[in-house]
């Protein structure tokens, strides 16, 4: 793997050296916050042992999945000063944060104040420094997480090239669905889901403009959870859209995501929308919403088309079980609902949205890179030069910069850049917000990822959660989508879902044949 650092690749030789933890006490795979918060209080496992083990996942597996771009060279170090403050406070009997010892993947769009880069998956931004860490990071570092490392994602969120595949950048190549190498995994968030998928990392965090956690989530059988906007700060992010970005979590649980939540929502001064969503977060946090029985007394809003069209007659036979579920568990289904201007909506020629994310995107990273120190580039004027003067690195003989280009040419007070802010707010108010409100709907549910389109124009939250798998062996998700704020009925009606269902399965190539003879050894057999 030619993106991790020779220093990242002694950390994962040193790695071996660690004290082993046998598989009867303690199963890495599939390994949840809460199992491994209890292995901890009993003594079973240590932060260092975890770290070491998805360290050693990630040297494995990175050749072939191309989701890590590099490992943080203080991860060992992080671990073993949380071992050091659990035994301190005794095992934590409550007095450490809820994500203490808890390895956290980051996109590579999330600045690290540290020895990492934060590249959005350029060459051009390799060994320019961020002036602090992003606020989400610092809310990571406060919970007691352990940051891994930087996964991959799709360069510069995709708009460096219509001709580029979903979930390619130059440092790492093209990220590996697990399940089905042959199938795109989707972006932009591509690393921080595929890792999660492999067991490569506890949970990780995305950014999403719009279905950049959602479509990989969906894609690579993980939960994917995009926020309302602001209510996580995007500070120290790569930004597009102000009005669209939001920061989320990525994980095999819908339990894991809520976690993650709790730790990184909360007013931010350096972000003003966190002013405004603030008021959505509830006294005590979350994860008092995980609750089996969620479902109950839900309404829920069904919208098949376009959505089930795009699916094969498995997985749309599989939705419709899992809508009888939805009934048993208590919930009403407003059946065959479809949304005004669908077709308008999800065409991003005609919906006005790549005109306005693209001068929007000039307009941020121009402000962002402005913000860096010892950065080969300082506009996007300067990345495109880049690229033009290192072909060989940025792969343009590949896939050229047409997208990098337009959104050089556009600016944030075009009249057709306006116009089209104006034209995203009517669809959003006379689709999405329209169906929800017109039938009180507590959450609207689709089939795949595709609906993710629907709430992003007005930055509303959506939960994606896995929900099974085509004769291929490709996965999918129900989408669930609520107003801004209804965070809390989202999580109900997932958690209450996936309890009813575990459909997720960790990817077969990729569980436990890889290395086996390492961890038979070392870890005992898993």
């Amino acid at each position: 793997m030619t993106s991790l650092s020779s220093l990242s690749l002694a950390l994962l030789s040193l790695s071996f050296l660690a004290t082993p933890v046998a598989a009867s006490e303690f199963t890495f795979h599939e390994a949840t916050i809460e199992s491994i918060h209890l292995a901890f209080a009993q003594n079973r496992l240590t932060s260092r042992q975890l770290v070491d083990f998805y360290l050693d996942r990630i040297q494995t597996l990175n050749p072939s999945l191309r989701c890590v771009l590099e490992v943080n060279p203080d991860a060992l170090a992080q671990a073993d000063e949380a071992d050091r403050l659990r035994a301190a406070a005794g095992g934590g009997n409550g007095t450490l944060g809820d994500l203490h010892g808890i390895p956290v993947l980051l996109k590579d769009s999330i600045g690290t104040d540290d020895k990492m880069n934060t590249t959005a998956g350029s060459y051009a931004l390799l060994g320019a420094r961020v002036p602090r860490d992003a606020f989400v990071v610092e809310r990571l570092r406060s919970a007691g997480a352990v940051i891994l490392g930087k996964a991959s994602m799709s360069e510069w969120y995709s708009l460096r090239s219509p001709q580029m595949p979903r979930g390619w950048c130059a440092r790492g190549g093209q990220g590996v669905n697990p399940y089905v190498k042959s199938v795109n995994p989707c972006g932009s968030s591509t690393g921080s889901a595929i890792a999660v998928a492999a067991n490569m990392v506890t949970v990780s965090l995305g950014t999403e403009t719009d279905s950049s956690i959602i479509c990989p989530a969906d894609h690579n059988s993980v939960v994917g959870f995009k926020p309302t906007v602001g209510l996580t700060s995007r500070a120290g992010v790569m930004l597009i859209s102000p009005s669209q970005d939001s920061i989320g979590p990525m994980s095999r649980t819908v339990s894991d995501a809520v976690h993650v939540l709790d730790a990184i929502v909360g007013f931010d001064p350096r972000d003003e929308a966190t002013e405004e969503a603030a008021k959505f977060i509830p006294m005590g946090g979350y994860k008092q919403f995980l609750r089996e029985d969620g479902l109950n007394g839900k309404r829920l809003g069904i919208v098949r088309h376009p959505f089930s069209d795009y699916k094969g007659s498995t997985a749309a036979s599989i939705f419709d079980q899992h809508l009888m579920t939805f009934g048993s568990k208590g919930a009403t289904l407003v059946d065959n609902l479809e949304i005004e201007n669908i077709d308008i909506i999800l065409k991003p020629s005609r919906n006005g949205e790549m005109t306005v994310l693209r001068a929007q995107f000039k307009h941020y990273i121009n402000e962002y890179l402005g913000g860096l120190s010892n950065s080969p580039v300082k506009s996007l004027a300067e990345v495109i030069a880049f690229n033009s003067n290192n072909p060989d690195l940025e792969k343009m003989e590949k896939y050229n910069q047409d997208g990098l280009i337009a959104a050089q040419m556009t600016s944030i007070l075009d009249d057709d850049v306006v116009k089209a802010q104006h034209r995203m707010t009517k669809l959003s108010e006379e689709g999405f917000e329209k169906l929800m409100k017109e039938n009180e709907l507590d959450a609207m549910v689709t089939l795949g990822s595709n609906a993710a389109t629907i709430p992003a124009f007005g930055g509303y939250p959506v939960l994606t959660v896995p929900a099974g798998y085509d004769d291929n062996g490709m996965p999918f998700g129900i989408c669930f989508g609520g107003l801004k704020g209804s965070e809390a009925k989202l999580i109900e009606i997932a958690y209450s879902f996936e309890l009813a269902t575990r459909m997720r399965k960790p990817p077969l190539s990729f569980s436990t044949e890889f290395h086996s003879q390492y961890y038979e050894q070392s870890y005992g057999t898993m």
